[in-house]
């Protein structure tokens, strides 16, 4: 199976078939077609997992074609066990956000699914590439698909939303591109491999760090660069949240853990203190901006910029418990919480953007005072709600506790006051989330139109028990998952703990 072009497959699948159902007219055949691709995408990345071999910390599945001789730039792909937990966590929540909002759209369908398979397959080349140029072309590229579907079919502020989106990622990856070039200059190759070899003088790491801090951070997003997502999020389509939200935040947690600490390690290493800081005010400040909201949509996507906080601590708490206390096995338990808060944050932030997606479906609003007593008239959704909320809250045996809780490990090894600054975001998470909860789903019935609300239909089932079933299988037995990525972490402990000073 590592003979065939499985990535180029899982890239160019949906690219193409998005483009080809462009000509669909019929909404409901573009439907199912989309449908269609999406299935056969997953069921293709499957075989990413299956024929992965554990024991080699090396790139699999590497395909490697001239593309730019002249700069040596390559069409160069290849995984390891932290790319294909992303690739995974992809093409399963793309059918699922296609599913979840199968009728939520009924204007240029073909556009709006052709638009998420694109953006599907661009995201995958994101995670696939080894060269850093394929890299940067396909970190621009999801900009189109994803400020098309919230400045096409969001809500009445979306070309505000979308442009804000896109200007403050495209700025970012500017710097990025910049700090690439002279990268290439200095050694003359765009491939990841030879980048991570390249020996900089300490001012050049700190100029090349910020401009791949700026261009990640963005993307995370990292306070104080997080204003673009509530309103991105309120905006856009429920499917449009769902892919933000467990999806694109991941790009910039992973850029990080492929272009900041290996290939400027001591430079990241200087300024760990700060993306801990910002890090631990994400955590708290923006949870107890959540406190206030009045938007579900707005309250969700302020507690993904505190629970992304905890990707961007536990990855530099790691630099540090590896470069300053030699403390390799710490470091490798903080850099696998960091992987598995994404996983974790991808199924529990879809799940509860899905669920508001089901309220918004029946009552057109997301105001949360417009609700009240939902468990009545919807036993079985309050039911997966009560799961997905709990997990956002961190209750051990769900996904949302594993991660968090092996980077508050990982961070007491280094300081116990960081671990206690990070732990303080449970009793915050907890807060916001079962206020939400009780306000929306407990009470009496007052709103007329919320006694009128059916439960969940059998496509809702699917998507919601598909989501509850990652959310428990992480909780209760991530072993899988960690043992998929060990050899990767394994790897990027001993390239950061390395000098590459000139």
């Amino acid at each position: 199976m590592s003979n065939w072009p499985l990535l180029s497959v899982l890239i160019w699948l949906p690219i193409i078939g998005g483009a080809l159902i462009l000509a669909i007219r019929d909404a409901q055949t573009a439907r199912w077609a989309s449908l269609g691709v999406a299935v056969l995408t997953f069921a293709a990345s499957l075989f990413l997992y299956t024929g992965y071999d554990v024991s080699n910390d090396g790139l699999q599945f590497v395909e490697t074609r001239a593309w730019i001789p002249a700069y040596d730039i390559g069409y160069n792909l290849g995984v390891d066990g932290i790319a294909i937990a992303l690739i995974l966590l992809t093409t399963l929540v793309s059918v699922l956000a296609l599913i979840g909002a199968w009728s939520a759209i009924d204007k240029r369908v073909n556009q709006y699914v052709a638009a998420f398979l694109i953006l599907e397959g661009v995201t995958v080349g994101i995670f696939a590439a080894t060269d850093a140029m394929l890299f940067y072309v396909f970190f621009e590229a999801m900009l189109i698909p994803m400020f098309l579907i919230i400045g096409v079919w969001g809500g009445p502020r979306r070309i505000y939303a979308a442009l804000k989106f896109f200007l403050y990622t495209f700025l970012g990856s500017v710097l990025m591109l910049v700090a690439l070039i002279y990268l290439y200059l200095k050694s003359g190759s765009f491939q990841l491999a030879d980048l991570y070899q390249v020996q900089l003088s300490a001012k050049e790491q700190t100029w090349i760090f910020f401009a791949f801090l700026i261009a990640f951070a963005v993307k995370v997003p990292m306070f104080p660069v997080h204003t673009w997502l509530p309103d991105a999020h309120v905006e856009a389509p429920t499917a449009g949240s769902v892919i933000l939200a467990a999806i694109a935040l991941k790009i910039g947690g992973y850029g990080f853990l492929r272009f900041n600490l290996p290939i400027v390690p001591d430079a990241s290493q200087e300024w760990a203190w700060l993306v801990i800081t910002l890090s631990l005010i994400a955590v708290i400040y923006v949870g107890l901006v959540a406190l206030v909201q009045d938007d579900m949509k707005k309250l969700i996507a302020y507690s993904s910029i505190a629970h992304m906080g905890f990707v961007t601590l536990g990855t530099f708490i790691a630099l540090w418990l590896v470069r300053d206390a030699g403390n390799a096995d710490a470091a490798r338990l903080g850099l696998q919480g960091a992987m598995v808060q994404m996983v974790s944050h991808g199924f529990v932030s879809g799940a509860m953007f899905s669920c508001v997606g089901v309220l918004y479906d029946r009552m057109h609003t997301r105001r949360i005072a417009d609700y009240g007593g939902v468990v009545n008239v919807m036993p079985w959704f309050a039911t997966f709600a009560m799961l997905f909320f709990m997990a956002n809250a961190g209750l051990p045996g769900t996904s949302g506790f594993v991660g968090e809780f092996m980077i508050i490990m990982a961070s007491f090894q280094r300081n116990p006051w960081l671990a206690l600054g990070a732990a303080t975001t449970l009793v915050i998470t907890a807060a916001y989330t079962l206020s939400l909860y009780k306000r929306v789903f407990f009470g009496e019935v007052a709103n007329p139109h919320v006694a009128e609300m059916k439960d969940i239909n059998g496509r809702e089932w699917l998507v919601l028990g598909v989501f509850a079933v990652g959310t428990l299988a992480l909780g209760l037995y991530p072993k899988p998952l960690t043992d998929l990525m060990e050899p990767s972490i394994a790897k990027l402990a001993m390239q950061i703990a390395s000098s590459k000073l000139l």
